[in-house]
């Protein structure tokens, strides 16, 4: 197995399960039902009251849990059955894209599969809109490629959205990753403000979702509102160096990164892209200074 599969194959500092690893020994080690156990303890925030859930806000706070350690802590606090037991809507954590992505990526990596988080934009949530979305990225070994996999898109959303490809082969036409809808705003191909999430759009969101993506692909899976370096600040701080080095980066990860030991080396030798000890995070609070524990 080529060195940049091992790397993937072993949980990072978020992915790693800690005292309760246990509990993902014994889960099943094909992918659809893999992507079942993930719906069948998450609920995602933005379609609670479509399985008729009413979230309290202390549930709400849950999609503050970066960690899966403290995620699968907090799963078992719930309702401590074995993962493969799906919890009733009202007993599910409570998560986003990220987390279903991060969570599927975790089991994954512990029955030593690679995969990886990845951070862009889905083209199948609204019309003619490049939507704010995580999903996950596994090595298929047996077509030996990396696939896409939309771990949310559970029979309830395929049908509401529509969905007429297989969530366990996202094409990459309809996921677009951070570094390729970088380049798609830079050569006029699309439009920026097509690309986000409710009010927020513009170049300066694709580029927090394309330095977010660089760092999953280092294995650190943060927050969809976390920042730091070039994910943080709006375009006019840009230097002619910030842009060449995004650009340079957007080669390098805009599909499903053949040469990722160049980009784990940018991403280690450059605090702009580098995740520092402190970040901000941009909760519904507002403005949160965050001193990371990633262990």
């Amino acid at each position: 197995m080529p060195v940049s599969l091992d790397y993937y194959a072993l949980p990072g500092p978020i992915t790693a399960p800690g005292a309760r690893a246990a509990y993902f020994d014994g889960l099943p080690g094909d992918l659809p039902a893999l992507c079942r156990v993930v719906q069948g303890v998450l609920i995602h925030v933005f379609w609670a009251e479509q399985y008729g859930v009413r979230l309290t806000a202390e549930q709400r706070e849950e999609v503050q849990l970066r960690l899966v350690a403290r995620q699968l802590g907090r799963v078992l606090e719930i309702d401590p059955r074995p993962l493969t037991q799906a919890r009733p809507p009202q007993k599910r954590l409570v998560g986003n894209c990220r987390d279903f992505s991060v969570l599927l990526t975790a089991m994954l990596r512990r029955q030593g599969v690679p995969a990886r988080a990845r951070c862009g934009f889905g083209r199948y949530f609204i019309p003619n809109h490049y939507v704010d979305h995580w999903v996950c990225e596994y090595w298929n070994a047996a077509q030996q490629r990396w696939v896409l996999v939309d771990a949310q898109l559970d029979q309830l959303q395929r049908e509401k959205l529509g969905i007429q490809f297989d969530p366990l082969d996202v094409p990459r036409d309809q996921f677009i990753v951070g570094g390729k809808a970088w380049q798609l705003c830079r050569s006029g191909a699309a439009d920026p403000d097509d690309f986000g999430i409710m009010d927020m759009h513009g170049l300066w969101f694709v580029r927090g979702d394309f330095v977010r993506d660089v760092a999953a692909l280092n294995k650190v899976e943060l927050l969809p509102w976390d920042s730091w370096g070039l994910a943080e600040g709006g375009d006019e701080g840009l230097t002619a160096d910030d842009y060449a080095l995004l650009d340079h980066l957007a080669e390098l990860t805009s599909g499903d990164v053949p040469e990722d030991v160049r980009v784990r080396r940018l991403y280690e030798e450059d605090a702009r892209l580098r995740v520092p000890a402190t970040i901000s995070s941009y909760t519904e609070a507002g403005k949160q200074t965050v001193a990371l524990t990633l262990a």
